[in-house]
């Protein structure tokens, strides 16, 4: 007389809890290395962004995500103006500026 498998089998893969840990093991994976390293950047990029255009301000030089560069003359809660050349303004949305030059950079172009 021999043993089946029905009776050789350990305790925990009677109730299924086994094949199940190990069946969503790759799925919890999978969505860990997703967080670090597509999620995670991003909202600290997104992060960067928003403590960068809270701290815009008179005199400081911008690049617009139109491409535009100039030089901030006003700023409201959700607008710039932009001045691009001698008695040119431009009024922007904040998000619409991409990038913080050093101050002097407009000149030296």
């Amino acid at each position: 007389m021999f043993i089946t498998n029905a009776y050789a089998q350990s305790p925990l893969d009677g109730l299924g809890l086994s094949s199940n840990l190990t069946s969503f093991l790759p799925i919890i994976l999978m969505f860990v290395v997703l967080y670090f390293l597509m999620i995670r950047p991003q909202m600290k990029r997104q992060k960067e962004q928003k403590s960068m255009m809270d701290a815009l301000a008179k005199g400081d030089e911008v690049v617009t995500s139109g491409g535009i560069l100039g030089k901030v003359t006003k700023v409201t809660d959700a607008y710039l103006t932009i001045e691009i050349a001698d008695g040119t303004e431009v009024l922007v949305q904040k998000g619409a500026v991409s990038t913080l030059l050093p101050k002097g950079t407009i000149k030296s172009l």
